[in-house]
């Protein structure tokens, strides 16, 4: 069955969880983020005081906690694929990995620019930082400054891969998942 496959991304704090959650209610089919699950457990296992920032450079092996997110958002998508429905959301493609990696100044090699360029997706919708509902949280730790600068590495790594991400106004839940349908109707 050819899907619509549809990413969600942007930084930390800018709404993407509350819309999946709005598209999940009205009966979309979602992909949640698996990075936060991720997280929680690294938590458990290694020194949560050296969590002040990013997974991604907090982990003892920050590489290989990359290859895990990297493996669990391909089989995500492919898992897509069994999935009866026109229209799979995405909470974050396997180009945000890469995007938080170039924001952290971890290079990346081969295998992560191979799936960058063979996992397709139909359109990304990009949620810009909003101070007014940005938070920290046990699964978030950057602060706003750094969610301006992951914005910027994602919606560049996204351009990079060939993408226009559309950009979702500071609206309400509601309006942005009107906004993102009505996008979509349109392709």
């Amino acid at each position: 069955m050819n899907h619509k496959k549809i990413v969600i991304t942007g930084g930390p704090s800018t709404g993407k969880t509350s819309v999946i959650q709005q598209l999940e209610q009205q009966g979309f089919h979602c992909m949640e983020e698996v990075v936060r699950k991720m997280t929680a457990d690294k938590l458990f296992e290694e020194d949560s005081e050296a969590f002040a920032t990013n997974p991604i450079i907090s982990v003892s092996d920050p590489l290989q906690f990359n290859l895990n997110l990297l493996e669990q958002r391909i089989a995500q998508y492919r898992s897509a694929a069994e999935s009866k429905e026109k229209i799979v959301f995405f909470d974050r493609g396997v180009p945000d990995i890469m995007g938080y990696m170039q924001c952290f100044g971890q290079p990346y090699g081969e295998l992560f620019e191979r799936a960058g360029k063979e996992i397709r997706y139909d359109l990304v919708f990009l949620m810009p930082p909003w101070q007014e509902i940005h938070t920290v949280d046990t699964e978030r730790f950057e602060n706003f400054e750094e969610s301006i600068q992951i914005d910027a590495c994602l919606a560049k790594v996204y351009r990079n891969f060939g993408y226009d991400p559309v950009s979702v106004p500071k609206i309400g839940v509601a309006d942005r998942v009107d906004f993102i349908l009505d996008w979509i109707n349109k392709i």
